[in-house]
């Protein structure tokens, strides 16, 4: 990603409804997971750190980056070790597997998703658990995933397929987002018919929509607890690997 785009999540991503409650789902999913006590955690693609905190709630956390700006600063802030690294071919030799790997909007930015999906397997130890998310469908294509680097939207059954063909085992795949789908949308799509080029799904917003826009995605946290959600702006799959 652009410098930039890196500078705007370290800022945004304490505080921003989509950052924090994003954090909360992410977190209520991976705490129903059967981890050891001290799990050994790795966040691969973990940006400028602003979910390692909540990931250090379930064991001894370490993570990859390849932008050094946003490694150093990531590091700094949370004490965490991070090393340099790029998938799918170029992973620090860490020595050992982990319990719990996560890659959070990540796969859509490498051009081998496949190959992707397939290293991430290899961090696992057996019994261990991966955590995704990326962005779902490919006719919500904007000027924001041009600005994030993005490759390409998923369907549903095109993200489950990668961790088929991996050889994992997936638990579950699930749309999320999904009560805000409507509005965002159907911007995406007047962006689309007027052709513009401007606009970020991570604008700022006044402190009262921040809350109110943070309750009503979090509050998904609730549903996923009982159900897949049948549509969304983002794609959810957990996968583990036979012990």
């Amino acid at each position: 990603m652009d410098r930039e785009i890196y500078n705007r999540m370290r800022d945004l991503e304490q505080g921003h409804w989509w950052f924090t409650a994003r954090r909360e789902i992410l977190a209520s999913e991976i705490s129903r997971l059967p981890l050891p006590a001290e799990a050994e955690v790795l966040e691969v693609g973990c940006g400028t750190g602003g979910n390692l905190q909540m990931l250090s709630r379930f064991g001894r956390v370490r993570g990859i980056e390849p932008d050094a700006e946003s490694r150093d600063y990531a590091a700094q802030r949370t004490g965490v070790a991070i090393s340099a690294g790029t998938l799918p071919d170029q992973l620090p030799a860490f020595g050992t597997r982990f319990d719990l790997v996560t890659a959070f909007d990540v796969v859509e930015h490498v051009d081998d998703d496949r190959g992707t999906v397939e290293a991430l397997g290899r961090l696992l130890a057996p019994g261990g658990f991966l955590v995704t998310t990326v962005p779902a469908h490919q006719w919500m294509w904007s000027a924001h995933d041009e600005h994030h680097h993005h490759k390409r939207r998923y369907s549903l059954g095109a993200y489950r397929a990668l961790f088929e063909d991996a050889g994992l085992r997936l638990r579950r795949a699930t749309y999320f987002n999904c009560l805000l789908f409507p509005p965002i949308a159907a911007v995406r799509l007047l962006r689309i018919a007027t052709g513009s080029k401007h606009g970020s799904d991570e604008a700022e917003v006044g402190a009262p929509l921040n809350r109110v826009l943070h309750g009503l995605f979090a509050s998904e946290q609730m549903l996923l607890r009982h159900m897949n959600l049948p549509f969304g702006v983002s794609i959810l799959a957990v996968a583990d690997r036979a012990p």
